[in-house]
């Protein structure tokens, strides 16, 4: 499967989350909520996901779940095969838990450029609580989950990179 486009599409998104990131920490506003934030500043129009986020969510905890959601992107995407799970759930665990209306609206945005992310994931549930928020986070992440055990690889065997980034053997690309 030749899935280059969608992994630089989602590397592009991450650049852009980052982005987002920066601009709002520049704002100077640690304890706002992002998405109000979002609403009344022009500087963040570009970023309409950010609207998509937990109303009450603020620049701080905003800070401390994209770490977390998004801190395995790098890697996956340079995998020879994409953990496609992996990429979305972190994302739909760390960063809309509890909020299944904004996780809805997210993968739509993320969706156009890219088809497939977000599909064949477990429903949201909404919030119940704060606190049942955050015990559900201490639970195990669902990277554990969807990431399979590598096989053990000798020590003496190359390292073979096939696919994206890397050319075929005997491709001029």
């Amino acid at each position: 499967m030749d899935d280059r486009f969608d992994r630089r599409e989602l590397l592009l998104h991450l650049g852009d989350i980052l982005e987002a990131l920066s601009c709002l920490t520049k704002a100077g506003r640690p304890d706002a909520p992002v998405a109000q934030l979002a609403k009344e500043q022009d500087s963040f129009q570009e970023f309409g996901y950010l609207r998509a986020l937990a109303p009450k969510m603020t620049v701080t905890e905003f800070s401390a779940r994209v770490a977390s959601a998004f801190f395995l992107w790098p890697k996956e995407l340079l995998e020879s095969e994409l953990n496609r799970n992996a990429l979305a759930s972190t994302v739909q665990h760390d960063l809309f838990d509890g909020n299944p209306d904004g996780w809805k609206e997210y993968v739509v945005h993320v969706q156009k450029k890219v088809t497939w992310f977000g599909t064949g994931l477990p429903e949201l549930k909404t919030s119940v609580s704060d606190e049942s928020a955050h015990v559900a986070t201490e639970e195990a992440s669902p990277v554990e989950a969807s990431v399979k055990a590598a096989p053990s690889v000798e020590w003496d065997t190359p390292d073979e990179k096939k696919g994206w980034p890397w050319p075929q053997p005997g491709s001029t690309s």
